[in-house]
């Protein structure tokens, strides 16, 4: 179609006055799609049956508070006190069912009075909303990733401690440990610690509850779980071989002095490909009590130049070898073993997603209890945006070897752009409610496409 220069340019020379009214007009339109989802998922009385052991001290309920600060999240927003710039905000109200927005010092009143069961049955709720999603999916094999992210601040609040910080070294952090499926991409469940925690610190107790929650829902599905070499050790082993679970676990082979002569005087390796190679062999720490599976994998890469670069000169590429040692109980082939362990590095961008989009690394208080609720707020926004695409999308993948997302996942930050922030305007033709939306065909498509397949599921 062609279009004259009159149809598509506007002369404008003034700037327009400005006048602020008192009007329904919503800057989140989108919210709709979460409204839906909150009650296909029943999510409101959920949360009520989490805290109805806490008396009502408030005209805010603590379920209420929890879907706000997930609302809070799904919106972008990172402080508490930012709840100033949307709360008269009419289509945040209607998902929270409030005429008024709490300001920021009751919602840090409230979150001083949570108390342990209450967190402990929100942690129970993220549970209960993965495995309602693994139980219609019905899946013949599940997998788990295993690992912790560091969560600093940059003040005092209880529970926290100075320990493994790699970007501000002697700063007071949480380190809490994560069990994500590796299938939708989601957190399973969480587990909060201080910062001097180690990796293994209640690990064990953790995954055997995890695994165990996954076997109540899916009893004959095989459960897979990769683990780096923290976790390393004939506990963590005979753990997965009591369960029935298989593992690939990172070992940290330049511990064994006999494990890394084995490595170096090996000779004949079997190709992969161009850069990698590999050799199998059946070996067993010496307190330990039966050999197990061990694969050595060896990389080659360019060595990092050290020094000054002149760039007018040619700079020829030396190469050199990366190892890792892999043990595992899986009976498949060394190529599928390796790309299999190395599908553990998305668990990295699940966390860079937390951290960038739900605000996983904001430390709201100086309360331990209210920190693990912000945390969980934060684990259950980033769930539900996964499942909102699971809801409505048909599966895209089968399993790979790598283990990858059975759906191409869009980001919280890419929903948030082109669907949440959104104009529109709450009028009433006719005594009916109605979001009014500007007549955008790519918007009314997604929205129309994401309500009909709410209702449809």
């Amino acid at each position: 179609m062609n279009l004259s220069r009159k149809d598509v340019q506007f002369k404008a020379y003034g700037m327009p006055s400005l006048r602020f009214e008192e009007q329904q007009l919503t800057s989140f339109s989108g919210l709709i799609l979460f409204q839906a989802l909150i009650a296909r998922l029943d999510l409101r009385a959920r949360l009520r049956r989490c805290f109805r052991h806490l008396q009502k001290s408030s005209a805010y309920t603590y379920a209420t508070l929890v879907l706000g600060l997930i609302v809070h999240l799904l919106l972008g927003y990172r402080h508490l006190r930012d709840i100033r710039f949307y709360r008269d905000d009419p289509m945040v109200q209607r998902v929270l069912r409030l005429k008024r927005l709490p300001d920021v010092t009751t919602v840090s009143r409230i979150l001083a009075r949570f108390d342990l069961p209450g967190v402990e049955r929100l942690r129970r709720l993220v549970l209960e909303l993965i495995l309602d999603r693994l139980s219609q999916l019905s899946l013949p094999r599940v997998t788990l990733d295993l690992d912790g992210s560091v969560i600093d601040t940059r003040r005092w609040a209880e529970g926290t401690a100075v320990g493994f910080n790699p970007r501000h070294k002697g700063e007071r952090s949480y380190f809490p440990l994560f069990c994500t499926i590796a299938q939708t991409g989601q957190v399973f469940d969480v587990l909060h610690r201080p910062g001097n925690a180690n990796d293994t610190h209640g690990a064990q107790e953790f995954l055997r509850a995890c695994i165990l929650q996954i076997r109540s829902v899916l009893p004959n599905a095989c459960i897979e779980v990769r683990v780096d070499s923290a976790f390393f050790g004939q506990a963590m082993v005979q753990l997965f071989e009591d369960l029935g679970a298989e593992y690939s676990i990172t070992v940290p082979f330049r511990r064994f002095v006999e494990l890394k002569q084995v490595v170096e005087s090996r000779t004949e390796w079997h190709r992969l490909n161009s850069e990698v190679s590999y050799f199998e062999l059946s070996w067993k720490p010496k307190v330990w009590r039966q050999d197990g599976r061990f694969l050595v994998v060896r990389t080659r890469t360019p060595i990092r130049q050290r020094g000054p670069v002149q760039l007018d000169l040619f700079v020829p590429h030396v190469y050199g070898y990366e190892f890792k040692v892999i043990v595992t109980n899986k009976r498949t082939q060394a190529r599928s073993i390796a790309a299999f362990h190395n599908g553990r590095g998305a668990q990295e961008g699940i966390f860079a997603e937390l951290k960038s989009q739900g605000q996983l690394g904001y430390v709201p208080s100086r309360k331990w209890i209210a920190n693990q609720v912000f945390l969980l707020a934060s684990v259950l926004a980033h769930n539900l945006c996964r499942e909102l695409q699971m809801a409505v999308r048909p599966q895209e993948r089968r399993t790979t070897a790598k283990r990858t997302p059975l759906w191409r996942f869009e980001k919280l930050a890419t929903i948030r752009n082109h669907l949440l922030r959104r104009a529109g305007r709450l009028i009433r033709p006719n005594g009916r409610r109605t979001l009014s939306m500007n007549a955008n065909r790519t918007v009314r498509t997604a929205l129309a496409d994401y309500l009909h397949a709410l209702e449809a599921a």
